[in-house]
């Protein structure tokens, strides 16, 4: 089982970069694919990017292409989300999520393991 906790999240303005971060814990960290999510107050949460086990293959939901990047350190149990040109449209609680081995898919129910969550509030 998977323990997972992100950071880096904080009060950031309109224009702005972030650079999120998962710290994993836990067996077979290198084998999982992982995913970022990201929940708005009163919205239901919603895929942001996901990324392969091998690292290679990154997927992005269409809306951010573009603005963000995501990556992974296997040696460091590490996951990170970089987003730049923040918009308050981004203003959400970001989770990190670990994908079950039975799913193939994105889908918030395909997910195993989900950290606390970090808060990013964009303002001008």
């Amino acid at each position: 089982q998977l323990q997972l906790v992100e950071s880096g999240g904080g009060l950031v303005q309109v224009g702005d970069s972030v650079r999120l971060s998962c710290a994993a814990s836990g067996p077979s960290f290198n084998t999982y694919a992982l995913a970022w999510y990201r929940q708005a107050p009163e919205k239901q949460r919603e895929f942001v990017s996901g990324i392969k086990r091998s690292g290679s293959d990154r997927y992005y939901a269409d809306e951010m292409k573009g603005r963000v990047t995501i990556s992974r350190d296997d040696a460091k149990n590490s996951l990170y989300l970089q987003i730049i040109n923040l918009q308050p449209e981004d203003t959400a609680v970001y989770y990190c999520a670990a994908r079950s081995p039975a799913s193939t898919s994105w889908h918030v129910s395909g997910m195993a393991y989900w950290g606390q969550g970090t808060q990013v509030i964009v303002s001008s």
